[in-house]
């Protein structure tokens, strides 16, 4: 640690608060908007150049920390990085989203980050080319997870392809081919274990699911204790549907927000996952929505579950290779959980100074 500075936060980079853009005003466009947790659609116009890094200033995302690699518009719910003062911008992204911004809140009815107070946050910080050397350790596991993420989409889009509507005949209720699932009692053994947590938050952002203690979870949650499907019921137009497979003895838990579609006889959970994201049957469902508020509208259960859907036991050899796809996606989206986990061991170490980057380096060869 003899080689690293102490410091302050306005010796790392200069933020600015970034700028407001409702959805109405947005034109059809692939620069990325992005907002306090991270990317949150697109415009056609950048005001920010890329490499950049955006932090989150309101809400629950206070302090989450997004990287750039194209040019982009921030949203005012952000601060974005406007002069990396000569740092490594990968490396400035992983600090950032390394510090504990929880005590710098200055909003009184949602937390909020004004970046005037956080200038003075203490930081430890290296010259330029460890700086480089720590981002492309952590950089290794984050292309690797990236190559993943690529992987999956495209045998997603293939599967959902081979399960089109209009390549079958036969529609069915989705009630005739899965059950509703409404376990909520959390087993004792939960208490003391990590579990994962499917949410709507992790869901847009492109994220696994929420690794994290049961105890924390406020709001409520649904069991998942055997394979199954989540299908959210809030703005069913929006494709929010995960194929879920717990691991272990340790149930998941998913937030009430979904619900747990449990596969009947003759079905798999990828089955029922590549009919249940289909665009017809969401668009089915769209139909079907209560509620005033187009942020809260929702789908009632007993109204999904009569719901028609292609029938997925007709499928024969289609059937075989939509699983043999979702398994792919499955190995892809666990070798990316296994990595994540490594990434997020290392990096506090790594930000610090208690491991060595040639240390480190070994530890990540061991694994990609």
């Amino acid at each position: 640690m003899s080689e690293w500075t102490r410091t302050t936060l306005d010796q790392l980079v200069k933020l600015r608060r970034g700028h407001d853009l409702p959805t109405t005003s947005r034109n059809p466009g692939n620069v990325p908007v992005v907002g306090a947790a991270g990317p949150s659609g697109f415009h056609d116009t950048a005001i920010a150049k890329a490499p950049g890094v955006v932090v989150g200033r309101a809400g629950a995302s206070m302090g989450h920390a997004t990287y750039c690699a194209e040019d982009f518009w921030p949203l005012n719910t952000s601060l974005y990085v406007t002069d990396f003062m000569g740092n490594d911008p990968r490396f400035v992204y992983h600090l950032l989203g390394e510090i504990d911004f929880s005590g710098y809140n200055s909003g009184a009815a949602q937390p909020m980050l004004n970046r005037n107070y956080i200038t003075q946050i203490p930081i430890s910080l290296p010259e330029p080319d460890e700086q480089r050397a720590i981002a492309a350790v952590l950089g290794v596991l984050d292309d690797k997870i990236a190559v993943n993420e690529r992987i999956a989409a495209t045998a997603d889009e293939l599967a959902l392809t081979l399960a089109l509507d209009e390549r079958w005949e036969k529609r069915i209720r989705l009630g005739e081919i899965a059950t509703l699932s409404k376990v909520q009692r959390v087993p004792q053994e939960m208490s003391d274990n990590l579990v994962d947590h499917y949410s709507l938050p992790a869901f847009d952002s492109g994220k696994a699911p929420d690794r994290c203690s049961p105890l924390s979870i406020k709001s409520g949650k649904f069991v998942i204790d055997s394979p199954a499907v989540l299908l959210s019921k809030l703005n069913p137009e929006i494709p929010r549907v995960w194929d879920v497979v717990p691991e272990g003895s340790v149930p998941s838990l998913a937030s009430t927000e979904f619900l747990v579609l449990v596969p009947g006889l003759g079905t798999s959970t990828h089955d029922l996952w590549s009919v249940v994201a289909q665009r017809r049957f969401l668009e089915e469902l769209a139909s079907k929505v209560t509620g005033t508020s187009k942020s809260h509208q929702r789908v009632r259960p007993a109204e999904v579950m009569e719901t028609e859907v292609v029938d997925p036991r007709q499928f024969g050899e289609v059937g075989d290779q939509i699983r043999s796809l979702a398994q792919s996606i499955l190995a892809a989206r666990r070798e990316s959980k296994t990595l994540a986990a490594l990434r997020d061991t290392l990096l506090p170490q790594l930000m610090s100074g208690r491991i060595r980057v040639k240390d480190a380096e070994k530890i990540v060869e061991d694994h990609v």
